[in-house]
């Protein structure tokens, strides 16, 4: 085997302990089978999210303890704006505490009842922020982007047909559009740059301004470098211009390729946008300068920045990925294909054909993942996002029942993930040993997040 070249060395560790069958057993039982509510110290390998996971370097934890602390005009902000500047190429760069607040900000000063906001894939939050002000959260990506088998280089690319079908339907009422780089909900899928510059003809030919979700752009940007032709040898900051030149403004939240563990920001061309959203800014988070982050932050966002733009950073941290992957193939495991750049998606339909979506088989399978192995995943499918039709009432089930296994950034060895691909091999044998769950009590919104459920027909989740 060819070994992947490592391109750092661990300086810091942190020690985990060993949970048994029966404390995991309870403590799944007490979260109400939704791994949310389990304490992390329970967890082996946690791979519920890649955002603000990631292990800092050497040069950003040097940065931490060089902050100004000003309230106003602090240096690290002026670092951090030239650094946001010099890759993404827009004029206001305005910072905030994540990347949510960024979208908050954006759909409240830009969204009414009436709107409309087509997207590839919009994920979880953005969807709630865009629902929470009345409008209406629309996914457009290409056909191949919801088959889990197929093998499309760019799954994430936007439907030009669909999009059009938007305008042609919603006219006015499309205040912008959003490309989600990479599509998070769709398997981490890439967007080619052909796609974003069509949907940039398409929506400037119309007057309406493009808006990317911009938080693995870097990943992003990877793929394009490596799968679209005449990009082989360009740099991976160079790609990220072209992208961004091809757009109005992006939000990012800066714990997924900035590489730290909190911050983000939304950038923008348009004045008048900026000067509302600023406002707001400061009425809800702080001064301009600062948007809710300690001056500390600030820099280490501006250092993970010029960080995530190396090349042989980005090839192992993604290869890294496929590599659990293949692993997980290996063992007769279903995933969704390609493997995208920030985690492994299972299949639940296929891996457990016996559960309809009514029973939340993805739900499932993140319990079974955690009671089996200590290993922690997210469902992406039905509990995160099945919804009444407005019109019939009648459930509706997303195209996809996902398990997300998102890699943290720099933190886990390949032994980790060996171990989780081996977990996810054990359970594929269980077959229809393995129970589906029901809702005991769920929120109005983004229910996943705290939602209470229990095993079908009560016992154990796995039948003896």
């Amino acid at each position: 085997m060819e070994l992947p070249f490592v391109p750092y060395r661990i300086k810091v560790v942190e020690p985990v302990r060993r949970v048994s069958r029966e404390e995991r057993a309870a403590a799944l039982a007490k979260a109400g089978y939704n791994v949310f509510g389990l304490p992390s110290s329970s967890i082996y390998v946690d791979l519920l999210t890649d955002s603000g996971t990631s292990a800092m370097s050497d040069a950003q934890w040097g940065a931490l303890v060089q902050g100004d602390e000003a309230y106003a005009g602090s240096r690290n902000y002026y670092d951090f704006e030239e650094t946001i500047r010099d890759i993404f190429g827009y004029r206001h760069v305005i910072p905030t505490h994540q990347g949510r607040v960024a979208e908050n900000l954006l759909f409240t000063t830009r969204l009414d009842k009436r709107s409309v906001v087509p997207n590839n894939i919009h994920f979880d939050t953005t969807r709630a922020n865009v629902e929470h002000q009345g409008a209406l959260a629309l996914d457009c990506v290409i056909d191949e982007g919801l088959d889990p088998t197929g093998e499309h280089p760019f799954k994430g690319d936007m439907s030009l047909a669909k999009l059009a079908e938007a305008f042609d339907r919603y006219g006015d009422r499309i205040p912008f559009v959003m490309i989600t780089i990479t599509n998070n909900s769709g398997g981490g899928q890439p967007v080619s740059l052909a796609n974003i510059r069509e949907v940039s003809a398409f929506c400037h030919g119309r007057g309406v301004p493009l808006i990317f979700d911009a938080c693995r752009f870097a990943e992003n940007a990877w793929f394009i470098k490596r799968r679209e032709p005449g990009y082989g040898d360009r740099s991976i900051k160079e790609i990220a211009r072209e992208i961004f030149a091809l757009g109005d403004g992006c939000t990012m939240s800066a714990k997924k390729d900035a590489l730290v563990n909190m911050g983000g920001f939304l950038c923008l061309n348009d004045d008048d946008w900026a000067r509302d959203i600023t406002n707001l800014l400061i009425l809800i988070e702080g001064f301009r300068t600062y948007g809710g982050l300690a001056g500390r932050d600030l820099a280490a966002v501006a250092q993970g920045l010029r960080e995530v733009l190396d090349d042989d950073y980005l090839t192992y941290r993604i290869g890294q990925v496929r590599r659990m992957g293949e692993q997980m193939q290996a063992r007769g495991v279903p995933i969704l294909t390609p493997v995208g750049g920030h985690a492994v998606y299972v299949d639940a339909r296929r891996l457990l054909p016996h559960l309809p979506q009514s029973a939340f088989p993805a739900q499932a399978f993140t319990c079974a993942l955690y009671l089996e192995g200590g290993v922690r995943g997210v469902e992406i499918g039905s509990l995160m996002f099945a919804h009444a039709d407005p019109e019939t009432g009648r459930t509706v089930h997303p195209a996809m029942e996902l398990v997300r296994l998102a890699v943290p950034r720099r933190v886990y060895t390949e032994t980790h993930l060996a171990y989780v691909a081996e977990v996810c091999g054990r359970l594929r044998e269980c077959g229809e040993r393995l129970r589906g769950l029901e809702i005991v009590e769920e929120a109005p919104v983004l229910r996943h997040f705290t939602a209470r459920l229990r095993p079908l027909g009560g016992g154990s989740l796995i039948a003896d």
